[in-house]
């Protein structure tokens, strides 16, 4: 399928994502004093350190398979379809979760400067907002990206130089009373554990780079990851230092503080102006993070619905190349979770919390599979296994705590809250990827039952044998180079458990130098008939295996380039995976 948009720049990609992590620090700063008291800037270096590992993670992963998706693209090319839905479920639920909280932020925000206005229209207005500029094409989103990401970075310094001339005319004596004040029960550690625990939400955003990397030119995506890590590494720390040293620990901690702590602070060095230009600034960046739900998901769905996890309805594109349905479809869900929870975003905490936290751990998962089982495929950068199992460890950790946390104001615990949206949403990709067996099962029960009825049981049992037949016609293709038939057979064995089909074009392409592999046919023969359930045809056909060569067949045979399957190629393959036009590394 063609992409008509043009490629984002590091600037466009950034503010793209940028506004997501960099929206944070409304809110981590004072959640992290509130956990963690003096300690909080110290809980978000260490967050700061976790996210550096995670940079080479992210960079391997996507270095080596740079195509949309994130955990579910790295785990859908390392294992099976069911892990992958597994992460993508995931991630689903915290773009979900993202856009309804930080719209609803945002209008909150905004009423403070707009008293009158209604909360729960104006969110669902501002959701229409973005799901509109995300249809009219993802260069236009990106502008408006660029300016919400400048004029926060812009805020934040204002707001900082006001703090800093403020703090060298009355001294940081806030700041050494807080530093010695001591903890409201509780040790040291315990403090920073669940500090660090709550302070992993200001990393939220830095997984959506990886689902829309695709629509970012050549060399772009490693910048935005280093962008992120430097923006939130030097803000969230900073924000919480400024806090502690303006107000006492008792007041940062009230519940007036904890949801406007900028504005205090704005407020408090800058008069009415300064809070003023924070609470728009906020309203904007939070729109911004809209953005990012809205453009990652879009991203991340599109390639589900191409491997066949979601219905094909979905794949419909308009003239800017924007996957409309798809953008309707999370906006519809967006509304109705926001009218369901009747604007008490609090209620979607557990769900942004642990559904992010988890999908990191399982990107972590995706890198090992990938030096373990892709280990011949070329990537631009490698993170080292003691990275790989800190980052891992940190994130397992900051999701125990978020867990254990005792829930606020009379709510439901983070847990309880992530399940009652998780399950649903799983059950209905576990019956998308095992539709065939629920079909079959369908037509087993109808004849028992209706076979009576003969008519009627044989007119069912047409419609659903098509619909089975409409599933299993669809066609691969695997190119091998003379692989052995233990190879081969693994390639069978993928296919068997996990694509829905009854044809398979095993090719090998010859350039006329070289010889065919002894006793390819006979082994080949002998899979067909070790696996009666799917018909292989074994094709010699001309040329070298190219780009250009697989669309060609692509063409000639009416097969889509990623149903077409390859070994994962070595360091002397001449192409990159990105060039192969969608192939799939099952082996």
């Amino acid at each position: 399928m063609k992409k008509i948009h043009k490629k984002l720049n590091e600037l466009s990609a950034t503010a793209i994502c940028g506004n997501d992590i960099s929206s944070s620090v409304l809110y981590v700063s004072a959640l992290a004093i509130a956990f963690a008291g003096q300690y909080a800037w110290i809980t978000l270096l260490i967050v700061s350190f976790i996210l550096f590992l995670f940079r080479r993670i992210y960079g391997e992963v996507v270095g080596a398979l740079p195509l949309n998706g994130g955990a579910y693209n790295a785990l859908l090319n390392t294992t099976s379809k069911s892990m992958a839905s597994f992460a993508a479920t995931l991630t689903l639920l915290s773009y979900m979760a993202t856009a309804v909280i930080s719209a609803n932020e945002a209008i909150h925000y905004l009423h403070h400067l707009i008293p009158p206005m209604p909360i729960i229209i104006s969110t669902i207005v501002l959701l229409s907002i973005f799901a509109t500029l995300v249809i009219g094409g993802i260069s236009e989103s990106a502008k408006v990206a660029i300016g919400i990401f400048l004029f926060h970075l812009s805020s934040l310094a204002i707001l900082s130089g006001f703090i800093i001339y403020y703090l060298s005319t009355t001294g940081i004596s806030t700041l050494i009373e807080n530093w010695h004040m001591p903890l409201n029960g509780g040790s040291i550690t315990n403090a920073i554990f669940l500090g660090f625990a709550a302070s992993m939400l200001g990393v939220s955003g830095f997984e959506s780079s990886a689902n829309f990397v695709e629509e970012q030119k050549k060399g772009v995506f490693p910048k935005t990851l280093r962008n992120m890590w430097g923006i939130v590494s030097v803000i969230n720390p900073l924000m919480s230092v400024f806090a502690l040293a303006l107000f006492a620990i008792p007041v940062l901690q009230s519940d007036e503080f904890q949801k406007t702590l900028l504005i205090e602070m704005g407020e408090h060095v800058g008069g009415k102006w300064v809070a003023d230009l924070i609470a728009i600034d906020a309203f904007l960046v939070l729109s911004g993070a809209v953005l990012t739900s809205f453009v990652g998901v879009s991203g991340l769905l599109e390639r589900m619905t191409l491997d066949r996890i979601l219905p094909q309805y979905f794949l419909k594109k308009n003239k800017k190349g924007s996957s409309y349905r798809i953008i309707i479809m999370f906006f519809i869900l967006s509304v109705s979770v926001l009218l369901f929870t009747k604007g008490n975003v609090k209620l979607l905490a557990g769900v942004y919390t642990i559904s992010f936290l988890a999908v990191m751990a399982l990107f972590g998962l995706g890198n090992i599979l990938l030096k373990v089982r892709r280990k011949k495929l070329p990537r631009p950068e490698k993170a080292s296994w003691i990275a790989v199992f800190i980052a891992i460890s940190a994130v397992l950790i900051a999701l125990i705590g978020n867990i254990i946390m005792p829930p606020k104001d009379g709510l439901p615990s983070n847990l309880t809250v992530f399940l009652l949206y998780f399950i649903p949403a799983i059950i209905f990709i576990i019956i998308m990827l095992n539709r065939t067996v629920l079909l079959k099962l369908s037509l087993g029960i109808v004849d028992g039952i209706f076979d009576p009825i003969r008519k009627f049981a044989i007119k069912l049992d047409k419609s659903i044998q098509k619909k089975l037949d409409k599933i299993n016609s669809q066609e691969f293709v695997f190119f091998t180079k003379g692989d052995k038939i233990a190879t081969l057979n693994k390639v069978m064995l993928y296919i068997t458990n996990n694509e829905h089909t009854k044809k398979l074009k095993i090719v090998i392409l010859q350039n006329g130098e070289q010889e065919l592999p002894p006793n390819i046919k006979q082994e080949i023969d002998f899979l067909d008939r070790e696996y009666p359930e799917i018909d292989i045809e074994f094709i010699i056909e001309e040329g070298k295996f190219s780009p250009e060569k697989i669309r060609e067949l692509s063409k000639k045979w009416k097969i889509p380039i990623n149903f077409m399957f390859i070994g994962s190629p070595s360091n002397k393959f001449e192409y990159k995976v990105e060039e192969l036009g969608g192939v799939r590394l099952i082996i």
